[in-house]
């Protein structure tokens, strides 16, 4: 067998996320079923993490096992020709056969977009806010971030992870238009619903609803019902994912 790993964006709108499940489209799901028209054979995928119902990727990636060596433009090329408008492949590249998509990315950085004034264009992949949210203060808050390790606050409840620690490298809020805000963040990995809840306990912060006091006690508590809502999450997008070197042939 020979291990590839997958590079490709979706717009997640039309999928309940990335991983196989019962009873709902995913984008997983309709990679493995183009991979095995073309390759004639099933060829499950691991991806680098998960993403959520309605959560896009800018660039995500996943590996598989091939029966024989393959043409990584042309497979490029056919998987796109085949695949719906709303999943592109960008790369495809050989790896080490113990290579893992997961477990061996050293980083992740997601960004998430919010709006202050209303547009029929950005209502898709943007989160509108009302105006007045003190940009300053959530910078501050996200500072903490940096200072902890166990993200039990920001975590789904009863997933299957062994571990809440996660290193957080950047945090921060960065205005990009004269209405819009992205919100970028990076880490070794993230826990479910991770970002999302930092999205929305940040913005409670800059609405005047939370201080800063109040957010280190959110991630002091380690319980999820401490901190706010969940963002909405089609502003959502995984934008890289970083790999050593040396696991690529």
């Amino acid at each position: 067998m020979f291990r590839y790993f997958i590079y490709f964006s979706y717009d997640g709108a039309a999928y309940h996320g990335w991983q196989v499940q019962p009873n709902a489209v995913t984008v997983q799901q309709v990679l493995e079923e183009a991979l095995e028209t073309l390759v004639r054979c099933p060829v499950p995928l691991v991806g680098a993490g998960r993403t959520d119902a309605g959560v896009n990727a800018a660039c995500m990636v996943a590996h598989g096992d091939f029966p024989c060596e393959v043409d990584c433009a042309q497979l490029v090329y056919k998987l796109n020709r085949i695949l719906p408008p709303d999943i592109a492949v960008s790369c495809v590249r050989r790896v080490k056969d113990d290579a893992h998509a997961r477990f061996d990315a050293l980083s992740r950085r997601y960004s998430y977009r919010v709006v202050t004034a209303k547009s029929p264009f950005e209502r898709r992949y943007a989160c509108r806010i009302m105006p007045g949210v003190d940009f300053d203060a959530m910078n501050r808050a996200a500072e903490l971030l940096y200072e902890y390790t166990d993200f039990t606050s920001f975590s789904k409840l009863h997933t299957d992870v062994k571990t809440n620690n996660c290193k957080v490298t950047h945090a921060a809020w960065r205005r990009v238009g004269e209405n819009e805000w992205v919100f970028e963040i990076e880490a070794d990995r993230f826990l479910r619903n991770m970002v999302r809840a930092i999205v929305g306990t940040l913005l409670l912060v800059g609405r005047g609803k939370m201080s800063l006091e109040d957010f280190r006690a959110v991630i002091d508590r380690k319980a999820r019902g401490e901190a706010g809502d969940s963002a909405p999450g089609e502003a959502l997008f995984l934008m890289h994912v970083e790999y050593p070197e040396e696991i690529f042939l």
